[in-house]
């Protein structure tokens, strides 16, 4: 496994995710040292990740982009972890010159030895992170930001669904969104067996709710939509080739690729989905999974097919 993951393989082949560890608030009502303040923060993604994609996904709805900058790292990640550098849909870091993306942890919390991740929200003030927890970025852009965002009556979190959107979240985190690296990190038979299994028993649940309704909640979207549309349009591509979750594909089910399609054709979604970085970052960076690093070419996907999901009533 790479060394970058190898202190979250447990000894029996699992793998268990590391906490993130920054997870400072920004408010809108002074209760917190970290005001909104529009122009103050700057978002690091990497565009392949589904964590990263969904706050980019975030800004985006919430219409954010010229209060948060953004800044996308290169897609193939080696031992010295993300990396800035000019490319095609990626760039130097244009806030403080970092080369690598340890450089903002290591300025944050000298005595970081966790592994790097994305997303990261930096504040330029105190040149230090506030936080890397997608789901407390994503609440905060959601939440925190209305007073400088173009879309302020979005509204992904509604409350009068809120235990049963958290429960629901929790559920797409264990056994999907997380899942398909349970089975495709996994360093021995039956972790990956088992998890396997748990991300199709999930999919054909979620296959089953979705003939119901448009959406998870009925014809609103919410954050558990944005959430699994990340896992989603990476699965056909890169979960289910190279972390072996193939017993199907997303096409074969009729109402989640439906789905994936209405989601994807939503205004300003599109533009936050690079399948070359998709593929490019899973198949060169884990060597250990794929050691040839071939990138495939395949698979054709057209999202943007007529999905017929607006027919379909709660």
């Amino acid at each position: 496994m790479n060394a970058q993951f190898s202190s979250e393989i447990s000894d029996s082949g699992e793998f268990q995710r590391q906490e993130d560890a920054f997870r400072k608030w920004i408010s809108s009502d002074g209760s917190t040292s970290y005001p909104d303040a529009a122009g103050r923060y700057h978002l690091y993604v990497s565009l392949a990740c589904p964590w990263a994609s969904r706050t980019v996904i975030f800004r985006k709805l919430k219409g954010l982009e010229n209060a948060v900058g953004i800044a996308v790292v290169d897609p193939i990640r080696d031992e010295r972890g993300w990396a800035f550098r000019d490319g095609p849909g990626h760039s130097i870091d244009p806030i403080n010159g970092f080369k690598f993306l340890s450089e903002a942890y290591a300025a944050t919390d000298p005595n970081f030895d966790g592994r790097v991740t994305v997303p990261v929200l930096w504040d330029k003030e105190t040149k230090k992170i506030v936080n890397n927890c997608e789901d407390d970025i994503c609440r905060m852009f959601n939440d925190a930001f209305n007073a400088v965002a173009r879309n302020e009556d979005v509204d992904l979190f509604p409350k009068e669904i809120e235990a049963e959107h958290a429960k629901l979240c929790d559920f797409l985190y264990d056994n999907v969104n997380n899942g398909v690296y349970k089975a495709g990190f996994a360093t021995r038979q039956r972790p990956y067996e088992i998890s396997c299994k748990k991300v199709f028993e999930a999919l054909d649940e979620l296959e089953k709710r979705l003939s119901k309704s448009r959406y998870l909640f009925d014809n609103r979207i919410v954050e558990a939509d944005w959430r699994l549309f990340c896992t989603l349009v990476r699965f056909d591509v890169v979960y289910h080739g190279h972390f072996k979750c193939n017993i199907c594909r997303i096409i074969d089910y009729p109402n989640l690729q439906a789905y994936l399609m209405d989601l994807y054709q939503q205004p300003g979604i599109a533009e936050t989905v690079n399948f070359d970085h998709i593929k490019r970052h899973y198949y060169m960076t884990h060597e250990e999974i794929n050691p040839t690093r071939i990138v495939p070419v395949g698979p054709a996907l057209d999202l943007m097919q007529p999905h017929g999901r607006e027919k379909r009533l709660s």
